[in-house]
Protein backbone atom coordinates (compact mmCIF):
# COMPACT_ATOMS: atom_id res chain seq x y z
CA UNK A 1 0.00 0.00 0.00
CA UNK A 2 1.36 3.40 -0.94
CA UNK A 3 0.15 6.71 0.41
CA UNK A 4 1.21 10.33 0.50
CA UNK A 5 3.76 11.55 3.01
CA UNK A 6 2.24 12.95 6.15
CA UNK A 7 2.09 16.67 6.71
CA UNK A 8 4.34 17.93 9.55
CA UNK A 9 1.29 18.49 11.77
CA UNK A 10 -0.10 14.99 11.20
CA UNK A 11 3.34 13.42 11.65
CA UNK A 12 3.61 15.22 14.99
CA UNK A 13 0.21 13.87 16.09
CA UNK A 14 1.14 10.25 15.37
CA UNK A 15 4.62 10.70 16.84
CA UNK A 16 3.17 12.04 20.10
CA UNK A 17 0.73 9.13 20.32
CA UNK A 18 3.52 6.63 19.62
CA UNK A 19 5.74 8.17 22.30
CA UNK A 20 2.86 8.16 24.78
CA UNK A 21 1.93 4.50 24.21
CA UNK A 22 4.51 2.76 26.44
CA UNK A 23 4.03 5.33 29.21
CA UNK A 24 0.25 5.08 29.11
CA UNK A 25 0.45 1.28 29.11
CA UNK A 26 2.30 1.38 32.44
CA UNK A 27 -0.18 3.66 34.18
CA UNK A 28 -2.17 1.94 36.88
CA UNK A 29 -5.85 1.23 36.60
CA UNK A 30 -6.43 3.70 39.43
CA UNK A 31 -4.60 6.44 37.52
CA UNK A 32 -6.59 5.84 34.34
CA UNK A 33 -9.82 5.62 36.33
CA UNK A 34 -9.19 9.01 37.91
CA UNK A 35 -8.51 10.43 34.44
CA UNK A 36 -11.78 9.02 33.04
CA UNK A 37 -13.77 10.43 35.95
CA UNK A 38 -12.01 13.77 35.54
CA UNK A 39 -13.19 13.90 31.91
CA UNK A 40 -16.74 12.98 32.98
CA UNK A 41 -16.80 15.72 35.61
CA UNK A 42 -15.38 18.28 33.19
CA UNK A 43 -17.92 17.42 30.48
CA UNK A 44 -20.82 17.84 32.87
CA UNK A 45 -19.44 21.16 34.11
CA UNK A 46 -19.06 22.39 30.52
CA UNK A 47 -22.40 20.90 29.42
CA UNK A 48 -24.32 24.20 28.98
CA UNK A 49 -21.66 25.65 26.69
CA UNK A 50 -21.17 22.41 24.76
CA UNK A 51 -24.92 21.88 24.28
CA UNK A 52 -25.26 25.46 23.00
CA UNK A 53 -22.72 24.71 20.26
CA UNK A 54 -24.34 21.34 19.50
CA UNK A 55 -27.78 22.92 19.09
CA UNK A 56 -26.42 25.12 16.33
CA UNK A 57 -24.43 22.44 14.53
CA UNK A 58 -26.72 19.39 14.74
CA UNK A 59 -30.33 20.54 14.98
CA UNK A 60 -30.96 18.01 17.76
CA UNK A 61 -33.06 19.12 20.73
CA UNK A 62 -31.66 20.50 23.97
CA UNK A 63 -33.19 17.67 25.98
CA UNK A 64 -31.65 15.04 23.71
CA UNK A 65 -28.21 16.70 23.77
CA UNK A 66 -28.21 17.29 27.53
CA UNK A 67 -29.15 13.66 28.10
CA UNK A 68 -26.37 12.60 25.78
CA UNK A 69 -23.78 14.47 27.84
CA UNK A 70 -25.05 12.64 30.91
CA UNK A 71 -24.87 9.30 29.11
CA UNK A 72 -21.30 10.04 28.02
CA UNK A 73 -20.25 10.89 31.58
CA UNK A 74 -21.95 7.80 33.01
CA UNK A 75 -20.12 5.54 30.57
CA UNK A 76 -16.76 7.11 31.45
CA UNK A 77 -17.44 6.49 35.14
CA UNK A 78 -18.60 2.92 34.47
CA UNK A 79 -15.37 2.20 32.60
CA UNK A 80 -13.36 3.71 35.47
CA UNK A 81 -14.85 1.21 37.91
CA UNK A 82 -14.47 -1.60 35.39
CA UNK A 83 -10.73 -1.21 34.92
CA UNK A 84 -10.13 -0.96 38.66
CA UNK A 85 -12.12 -4.17 39.18
CA UNK A 86 -9.81 -5.82 36.64
CA UNK A 87 -12.09 -8.57 35.41
CA UNK A 88 -11.73 -7.28 31.85
CA UNK A 89 -8.07 -8.41 31.95
CA UNK A 90 -9.27 -12.04 32.00
CA UNK A 91 -6.29 -13.09 34.12
CA UNK A 92 -5.72 -16.87 33.85
CA UNK A 93 -3.16 -18.81 35.84
CA UNK A 94 -2.11 -22.43 35.19
CA UNK A 95 0.52 -23.29 37.82
CA UNK A 96 3.25 -25.77 36.89
CA UNK A 97 1.98 -29.36 37.03
CA UNK A 98 4.52 -32.24 36.91
CA UNK A 99 1.67 -34.76 36.74
CA UNK A 100 -0.19 -33.13 33.84
CA UNK A 101 -2.13 -35.59 31.64
CA UNK A 102 -0.08 -34.72 28.54
CA UNK A 103 3.29 -34.56 30.24
CA UNK A 104 4.78 -31.95 32.52
CA UNK A 105 2.92 -28.62 32.30
CA UNK A 106 4.91 -25.41 32.59
CA UNK A 107 3.64 -22.46 34.57
CA UNK A 108 1.51 -20.46 32.08
CA UNK A 109 -0.24 -17.19 32.84
CA UNK A 110 -2.34 -15.08 30.49
CA UNK A 111 -3.64 -11.52 30.58
CA UNK A 112 -4.26 -8.59 28.23
CA UNK A 113 -2.17 -5.57 27.31
CA UNK A 114 -3.03 -2.38 25.36
CA UNK A 115 -2.73 -2.47 21.58
CA UNK A 116 -1.10 0.95 21.19
CA UNK A 117 -2.28 4.09 19.34
CA UNK A 118 -5.85 3.88 18.02
CA UNK A 119 -7.83 6.15 15.71
CA UNK A 120 -11.55 6.64 16.30
CA UNK A 121 -13.78 8.08 13.55
CA UNK A 122 -16.59 9.86 15.37
CA UNK A 123 -20.28 9.76 14.43
CA UNK A 124 -22.64 12.46 13.17
CA UNK A 125 -25.84 11.36 14.91
CA UNK A 126 -24.46 11.18 18.46
CA UNK A 127 -22.34 14.33 18.84
CA UNK A 128 -21.41 13.36 22.41
CA UNK A 129 -22.10 9.66 23.04
CA UNK A 130 -20.37 8.38 19.87
CA UNK A 131 -18.13 11.30 19.11
CA UNK A 132 -14.99 12.87 20.59
CA UNK A 133 -15.40 11.43 24.09
CA UNK A 134 -18.07 8.83 23.33
CA UNK A 135 -18.12 5.10 23.88
CA UNK A 136 -15.27 4.10 21.57
CA UNK A 137 -13.03 6.87 22.88
CA UNK A 138 -13.79 5.93 26.47
CA UNK A 139 -12.99 2.27 25.77
CA UNK A 140 -9.73 3.14 24.03
CA UNK A 141 -8.51 5.29 26.93
CA UNK A 142 -9.70 2.78 29.52
CA UNK A 143 -7.72 0.06 27.73
CA UNK A 144 -4.57 2.17 28.07
CA UNK A 145 -4.22 3.16 24.42
CA UNK A 146 -3.36 6.63 23.07
CA UNK A 147 -6.38 8.01 21.25
CA UNK A 148 -6.56 10.01 18.03
CA UNK A 149 -10.11 11.13 17.17
CA UNK A 150 -11.07 12.14 13.65
CA UNK A 151 -13.76 14.78 14.22
CA UNK A 152 -16.99 14.51 12.26
CA UNK A 153 -17.44 17.25 9.69
CA UNK A 154 -21.05 17.92 10.74
CA UNK A 155 -20.04 19.30 14.16
CA UNK A 156 -16.45 20.63 13.96
CA UNK A 157 -16.83 23.44 16.51
CA UNK A 158 -18.36 21.08 19.06
CA UNK A 159 -15.55 18.59 18.44
CA UNK A 160 -12.93 21.25 19.13
CA UNK A 161 -14.70 22.44 22.26
CA UNK A 162 -15.11 18.90 23.61
CA UNK A 163 -11.46 18.13 22.85
CA UNK A 164 -10.35 21.18 24.82
CA UNK A 165 -12.36 20.04 27.84
CA UNK A 166 -10.97 16.49 27.64
CA UNK A 167 -7.38 17.60 27.08
CA UNK A 168 -7.42 19.83 30.16
CA UNK A 169 -8.89 17.03 32.27
CA UNK A 170 -6.32 14.48 31.10
CA UNK A 171 -3.43 16.88 31.66
CA UNK A 172 -4.62 17.71 35.17
CA UNK A 173 -4.97 13.98 35.86
CA UNK A 174 -1.30 13.48 34.94
CA UNK A 175 -1.76 11.47 31.78
CA UNK A 176 1.20 11.49 29.33
CA UNK A 177 1.31 14.07 26.54
CA UNK A 178 -0.17 12.52 23.40
CA UNK A 179 -2.75 10.45 25.32
CA UNK A 180 -5.54 12.19 23.38
CA UNK A 181 -5.50 14.27 20.20
CA UNK A 182 -8.08 15.53 17.69
CA UNK A 183 -7.73 15.81 13.92
CA UNK A 184 -10.04 17.08 11.18
CA UNK A 185 -10.58 15.97 7.60
CA UNK A 186 -11.37 12.72 5.81
CA UNK A 187 -7.96 12.54 4.10
CA UNK A 188 -6.16 13.05 7.42
CA UNK A 189 -8.20 10.26 8.99
CA UNK A 190 -7.36 7.86 6.18
CA UNK A 191 -3.66 8.72 6.39
CA UNK A 192 -3.61 8.06 10.11
CA UNK A 193 -5.42 4.73 9.62
CA UNK A 194 -2.81 3.72 7.03
CA UNK A 195 0.17 4.61 9.23
CA UNK A 196 2.02 1.53 10.56
CA UNK A 197 2.25 3.08 14.04
CA UNK A 198 -1.55 2.92 14.43
CA UNK A 199 -2.65 -0.40 15.89
CA UNK A 200 -6.47 -0.33 15.57
CA UNK A 201 -9.40 1.73 14.31
CA UNK A 202 -13.02 2.29 15.27
CA UNK A 203 -15.89 3.91 13.37
CA UNK A 204 -19.61 4.68 13.60
CA UNK A 205 -21.35 5.62 10.37
CA UNK A 206 -22.56 4.40 7.01
CA UNK A 207 -22.00 0.99 5.46
CA UNK A 208 -20.28 2.54 2.43
CA UNK A 209 -17.70 4.57 4.37
CA UNK A 210 -17.26 1.90 7.01
CA UNK A 211 -16.48 -0.70 4.36
CA UNK A 212 -13.89 1.60 2.76
CA UNK A 213 -12.13 2.14 6.07
CA UNK A 214 -12.36 -1.54 7.05
CA UNK A 215 -10.75 -2.52 3.74
CA UNK A 216 -7.95 0.01 4.30
CA UNK A 217 -7.26 -1.49 7.72
CA UNK A 218 -7.35 -5.05 6.35
CA UNK A 219 -5.17 -4.29 3.31
CA UNK A 220 -2.31 -2.65 5.16
CA UNK A 221 1.02 -4.52 4.97
CA UNK A 222 0.34 -5.37 8.61
CA UNK A 223 -3.47 -5.57 8.93
CA UNK A 224 -5.02 -4.14 12.08
CA UNK A 225 -8.32 -4.66 13.88
CA UNK A 226 -11.09 -2.33 12.74
CA UNK A 227 -14.32 -2.05 14.71
CA UNK A 228 -17.05 -0.41 12.65
CA UNK A 229 -20.70 0.05 13.56
CA UNK A 230 -22.48 0.48 10.24
CA UNK A 231 -26.09 -0.10 9.14
CA UNK A 232 -29.11 -1.75 10.74
CA UNK A 233 -32.87 -1.94 10.11
CA UNK A 234 -33.79 -3.61 13.44
CA UNK A 235 -36.85 -5.78 12.62
CA UNK A 236 -39.80 -5.95 15.01
CA UNK A 237 -42.28 -8.84 15.27
CA UNK A 238 -45.65 -8.19 16.91
CA UNK A 239 -48.06 -11.04 17.67
CA UNK A 240 -51.83 -10.92 17.24
CA UNK A 241 -52.36 -11.48 20.97
CA UNK A 242 -50.05 -8.60 21.84
CA UNK A 243 -52.04 -6.30 19.56
CA UNK A 244 -55.34 -7.46 21.07
CA UNK A 245 -53.94 -6.89 24.54
CA UNK A 246 -52.40 -3.41 24.10
CA UNK A 247 -52.69 -2.03 20.56
CA UNK A 248 -52.63 1.63 21.64
CA UNK A 249 -49.58 1.15 23.85
CA UNK A 250 -47.66 -0.58 21.05
CA UNK A 251 -48.73 2.07 18.55
CA UNK A 252 -47.58 5.01 20.66
CA UNK A 253 -44.29 3.30 21.51
CA UNK A 254 -43.64 2.50 17.87
CA UNK A 255 -44.37 6.04 16.72
CA UNK A 256 -42.14 7.54 19.39
CA UNK A 257 -39.30 5.17 18.53
CA UNK A 258 -39.52 5.98 14.80
CA UNK A 259 -39.83 9.74 15.30
CA UNK A 260 -37.24 10.18 18.06
CA UNK A 261 -34.26 12.29 16.94
CA UNK A 262 -35.92 12.37 13.51
CA UNK A 263 -35.23 8.66 13.06
CA UNK A 264 -31.49 9.29 12.86
CA UNK A 265 -30.61 6.40 15.16
CA UNK A 266 -28.89 3.17 14.20
CA UNK A 267 -31.39 1.34 16.44
CA UNK A 268 -34.59 2.79 14.90
CA UNK A 269 -37.19 0.06 14.14
CA UNK A 270 -37.10 0.03 10.36
CA UNK A 271 -39.61 -2.79 9.85
CA UNK A 272 -42.46 -4.19 11.93
CA UNK A 273 -44.02 -7.51 10.94
CA UNK A 274 -47.66 -7.67 12.03
CA UNK A 275 -50.60 -10.02 11.34
CA UNK A 276 -52.61 -9.01 8.28
CA UNK A 277 -55.96 -7.52 9.22
CA UNK A 278 -54.90 -6.58 12.74
CA UNK A 279 -56.01 -3.44 14.55
CA UNK A 280 -52.49 -2.01 14.79
CA UNK A 281 -52.53 0.16 11.63
CA UNK A 282 -55.73 1.79 12.83
CA UNK A 283 -54.24 2.27 16.30
CA UNK A 284 -51.17 3.90 14.75
CA UNK A 285 -53.20 6.40 12.73
CA UNK A 286 -55.44 7.04 15.76
CA UNK A 287 -52.48 7.73 18.04
CA UNK A 288 -50.44 9.70 15.53
CA UNK A 289 -50.04 13.29 16.66
CA UNK A 290 -48.83 16.30 14.76
CA UNK A 291 -45.11 15.78 15.34
CA UNK A 292 -43.25 19.05 14.72
CA UNK A 293 -40.84 18.85 11.82
CA UNK A 294 -37.32 18.08 12.92
CA UNK A 295 -34.15 19.22 11.19
CA UNK A 296 -31.97 16.39 9.98
CA UNK A 297 -28.31 16.45 10.93
CA UNK A 298 -26.89 17.94 7.75
CA UNK A 299 -27.81 18.55 4.08
CA UNK A 300 -26.08 15.37 2.90
CA UNK A 301 -28.11 13.18 5.27
CA UNK A 302 -31.30 15.07 4.37
CA UNK A 303 -30.75 14.57 0.65
CA UNK A 304 -30.07 10.86 1.14
CA UNK A 305 -33.20 10.47 3.27
CA UNK A 306 -35.32 12.28 0.69
CA UNK A 307 -34.08 9.90 -2.02
CA UNK A 308 -34.75 6.82 0.13
CA UNK A 309 -38.22 8.00 1.12
CA UNK A 310 -39.12 8.65 -2.53
CA UNK A 311 -37.91 5.18 -3.52
CA UNK A 312 -39.85 3.46 -0.75
CA UNK A 313 -43.06 5.37 -1.48
CA UNK A 314 -42.70 4.45 -5.14
CA UNK A 315 -42.58 0.71 -4.44
CA UNK A 316 -45.57 -1.25 -5.73
CA UNK A 317 -48.09 -1.88 -2.95
CA UNK A 318 -46.62 0.68 -0.53
CA UNK A 319 -49.48 2.37 1.33
CA UNK A 320 -48.55 5.59 3.17
CA UNK A 321 -50.34 5.10 6.48
CA UNK A 322 -48.78 8.36 7.72
CA UNK A 323 -47.41 10.24 4.68
CA UNK A 324 -45.05 12.58 6.51
CA UNK A 325 -42.73 14.68 4.42
CA UNK A 326 -39.49 16.61 4.10
CA UNK A 327 -38.81 20.20 3.08
CA UNK A 328 -35.52 21.94 2.41
CA UNK A 329 -34.68 25.43 3.59
CA UNK A 330 -32.47 27.98 1.87
CA UNK A 331 -29.36 26.50 3.51
CA UNK A 332 -30.09 23.03 2.15
CA UNK A 333 -31.08 21.71 5.57
CA UNK A 334 -33.89 19.13 5.50
CA UNK A 335 -36.84 19.30 7.90
CA UNK A 336 -38.76 16.02 8.22
CA UNK A 337 -41.93 14.62 9.74
CA UNK A 338 -42.44 10.85 10.22
CA UNK A 339 -43.54 8.56 7.41
CA UNK A 340 -45.14 5.18 8.19
CA UNK A 341 -45.83 2.80 5.30
CA UNK A 342 -47.89 -0.40 5.25
CA UNK A 343 -47.29 -3.15 2.69
CA UNK A 344 -48.32 -6.77 2.23
CA UNK A 345 -45.76 -9.54 2.67
CA UNK A 346 -46.06 -10.46 -1.03
CA UNK A 347 -45.37 -6.88 -2.15
CA UNK A 348 -42.57 -6.64 0.38
CA UNK A 349 -40.99 -9.73 -1.15
CA UNK A 350 -41.35 -8.30 -4.65
CA UNK A 351 -39.84 -4.95 -3.68
CA UNK A 352 -37.23 -6.27 -1.29
CA UNK A 353 -34.23 -4.88 -3.21
CA UNK A 354 -35.59 -1.36 -2.81
CA UNK A 355 -37.14 -1.69 0.64
CA UNK A 356 -34.45 -3.47 2.62
CA UNK A 357 -31.87 -0.69 2.50
CA UNK A 358 -31.71 1.36 5.70
CA UNK A 359 -33.74 4.60 5.64
CA UNK A 360 -31.75 6.92 7.91
CA UNK A 361 -34.56 9.19 9.01
CA UNK A 362 -38.12 9.06 10.43
CA UNK A 363 -39.49 6.30 8.18
CA UNK A 364 -40.61 2.79 9.03
CA UNK A 365 -42.50 0.02 7.23
CA UNK A 366 -45.30 -2.21 8.54
CA UNK A 367 -45.26 -5.59 6.79
CA UNK A 368 -48.62 -7.36 7.02
CA UNK A 369 -48.11 -11.13 7.16
CA UNK A 370 -50.83 -13.74 6.50
CA UNK A 371 -51.93 -16.12 9.24
CA UNK A 372 -49.59 -19.10 9.46
CA UNK A 373 -46.52 -17.28 8.13
CA UNK A 374 -43.29 -18.86 9.35
CA UNK A 375 -41.79 -15.75 10.95
CA UNK A 376 -38.49 -17.46 11.81
CA UNK A 377 -37.96 -18.18 8.12
CA UNK A 378 -38.30 -14.48 7.31
CA UNK A 379 -35.03 -13.61 9.04
CA UNK A 380 -32.59 -15.37 6.67
CA UNK A 381 -34.88 -14.56 3.73
CA UNK A 382 -34.73 -10.81 4.25
CA UNK A 383 -31.88 -9.86 6.53
CA UNK A 384 -28.18 -10.12 7.06
CA UNK A 385 -27.04 -8.77 10.40
CA UNK A 386 -28.70 -6.21 12.64
CA UNK A 387 -27.99 -4.49 15.91
CA UNK A 388 -31.31 -5.54 17.40
CA UNK A 389 -34.48 -7.55 16.91
CA UNK A 390 -37.66 -7.02 18.92
CA UNK A 391 -40.65 -9.16 19.86
CA UNK A 392 -43.92 -7.82 21.24
CA UNK A 393 -45.87 -10.65 22.86
CA UNK A 394 -48.82 -10.98 25.22
CA UNK A 395 -48.71 -11.77 28.93
CA UNK A 396 -49.88 -15.32 28.20
CA UNK A 397 -47.23 -15.79 25.49
CA UNK A 398 -44.58 -14.65 27.95
CA UNK A 399 -45.24 -17.77 30.04
CA UNK A 400 -44.04 -19.99 27.20
CA UNK A 401 -47.14 -22.16 27.49
CA UNK A 402 -49.33 -20.91 24.63
CA UNK A 403 -50.01 -22.90 21.46
CA UNK A 404 -47.59 -20.72 19.47
CA UNK A 405 -44.71 -21.19 21.95
CA UNK A 406 -42.67 -23.41 19.55
CA UNK A 407 -42.98 -20.81 16.81
CA UNK A 408 -41.92 -18.03 19.20
CA UNK A 409 -38.90 -20.01 20.36
CA UNK A 410 -37.90 -20.63 16.75
CA UNK A 411 -38.24 -16.90 16.00
CA UNK A 412 -36.14 -15.99 19.04
CA UNK A 413 -33.42 -18.41 17.92
CA UNK A 414 -33.51 -16.97 14.40
CA UNK A 415 -33.20 -13.46 15.78
CA UNK A 416 -30.30 -14.41 18.04
CA UNK A 417 -28.44 -15.75 15.01
CA UNK A 418 -28.72 -12.44 13.18
CA UNK A 419 -28.77 -9.66 15.76
CA UNK A 420 -26.72 -8.54 18.74
CA UNK A 421 -29.61 -7.73 21.07
CA UNK A 422 -33.04 -9.40 21.35
CA UNK A 423 -35.68 -7.22 23.03
CA UNK A 424 -39.06 -8.13 24.44
CA UNK A 425 -41.98 -5.72 24.75
CA UNK A 426 -39.84 -2.63 24.36
CA UNK A 427 -38.19 -0.53 21.68
CA UNK A 428 -34.68 -0.68 20.36
CA UNK A 429 -34.07 3.08 20.47
CA UNK A 430 -32.63 3.31 23.95
CA UNK A 431 -29.34 1.50 24.45
CA UNK A 432 -28.76 1.20 28.19
CA UNK A 433 -25.15 1.78 29.25
CA UNK A 434 -24.65 -1.30 31.43
CA UNK A 435 -21.96 -3.98 31.85
CA UNK A 436 -24.04 -6.62 30.03
CA UNK A 437 -25.08 -4.48 27.07
CA UNK A 438 -24.36 -5.76 23.56
CA UNK A 439 -24.36 -3.14 20.82
CA UNK A 440 -23.12 -5.01 17.80
CA UNK A 441 -24.18 -7.71 15.40
CA UNK A 442 -23.28 -9.60 12.23
CA UNK A 443 -22.38 -7.74 9.03
CA UNK A 444 -23.50 -5.16 7.99
CA UNK A 445 -24.46 -4.07 11.49
CA UNK A 446 -20.77 -4.18 12.38
CA UNK A 447 -17.46 -5.25 10.87
CA UNK A 448 -16.76 -7.55 13.83
CA UNK A 449 -19.76 -9.47 15.15
CA UNK A 450 -18.03 -10.63 18.32
CA UNK A 451 -17.53 -7.11 19.68
CA UNK A 452 -19.69 -4.40 21.23
CA UNK A 453 -19.38 -0.62 21.25
CA UNK A 454 -21.50 -0.19 24.40
CA UNK A 455 -21.00 -1.89 27.75
CA UNK A 456 -17.86 -2.88 29.58
CA UNK A 457 -16.92 -5.60 27.07
CA UNK A 458 -16.13 -2.74 24.67
CA UNK A 459 -12.78 -2.21 26.39
CA UNK A 460 -11.31 -5.55 25.36
CA UNK A 461 -11.47 -4.60 21.67
CA UNK A 462 -8.38 -2.46 22.21
CA UNK A 463 -6.26 -4.99 24.07
CA UNK A 464 -4.57 -8.22 23.03
CA UNK A 465 -3.77 -11.36 25.05
CA UNK A 466 -0.25 -12.31 26.10
CA UNK A 467 0.82 -15.50 27.87
CA UNK A 468 3.89 -15.68 30.15
CA UNK A 469 5.55 -19.08 30.59
CA UNK A 470 7.72 -19.94 33.59
CA UNK A 471 8.13 -16.24 34.40
CA UNK A 472 9.63 -15.31 37.79
CA UNK A 473 7.06 -13.84 40.15
CA UNK A 474 8.94 -10.57 40.43
CA UNK A 475 8.87 -10.08 36.66
CA UNK A 476 5.25 -10.97 36.03
CA UNK A 477 2.59 -8.33 35.43
CA UNK A 478 0.85 -7.58 38.72
CA UNK A 479 -2.39 -9.03 37.34
CA UNK A 480 -0.74 -12.49 37.20
CA UNK A 481 1.26 -12.54 40.43
CA UNK A 482 0.35 -15.07 43.11
CA UNK A 483 -0.01 -12.32 45.71
CA UNK A 484 -2.54 -10.58 43.42
CA UNK A 485 -1.57 -7.06 44.52
CA UNK A 486 -4.31 -5.54 42.34
CA UNK A 487 -7.00 -7.62 44.03
CA UNK A 488 -8.55 -8.54 40.67
CA UNK A 489 -10.39 -11.73 39.62
CA UNK A 490 -7.97 -14.51 38.68
CA UNK A 491 -9.04 -17.79 37.08
CA UNK A 492 -6.69 -20.45 38.49
CA UNK A 493 -6.45 -24.04 37.23
CA UNK A 494 -4.75 -25.94 40.07
CA UNK A 495 -2.29 -28.73 39.40
CA UNK A 496 -3.75 -32.23 39.36
CA UNK A 497 -7.05 -31.43 37.68
CA UNK A 498 -6.23 -32.73 34.23
CA UNK A 499 -6.69 -36.39 35.14
CA UNK A 500 -10.29 -35.64 36.10
CA UNK A 501 -11.30 -33.72 32.99
CA UNK A 502 -14.43 -35.21 31.43
CA UNK A 503 -14.96 -37.86 34.10
CA UNK A 504 -18.27 -36.39 35.23
CA UNK A 505 -19.82 -37.28 31.86
CA UNK A 506 -19.19 -41.04 32.07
Amino acid sequence: MTHEALSPDLEAVIARATTAAPHLATTTANQRARALVAIADALETASPDLVHIALRETGLTQARLTGEVTRTAVQLRLFADTIVDGGYLDARIDPADPDFALGQRPDIRRTHIPLGPVINFSASNFPFAFSVMGGDSAAILAAGCPLIVKAHSSHPDLSDATAEVATRALTQAGMPEGTFQLIHGREAGVQVLQDPRIKAGSFTGSIRVGRILADIAANRPAPIPFFGELGSVNPVFITADAITERADEIATGYLASVAGSAGQLCTKPGFAFIPAGSALPQAITHNATDVPEHRLLDPRIAKSYDERRTAVLGTAGANPLIPGGIRFDDDGQGWATPTIIAISLDDFRTGRDTLLEESFGPLSILVETPTGTDLAALMPEFYEGNLSGTLHISEAEATGETDNAPQLRALIAALANQVGRVLFNGWSTGVAVTPAQQHGGPWPATTNDSSTSVGTAAITRFQRPVAYQNAPQALLPEALQDTNPLGIPQHISPAGQSHHWGTRWH
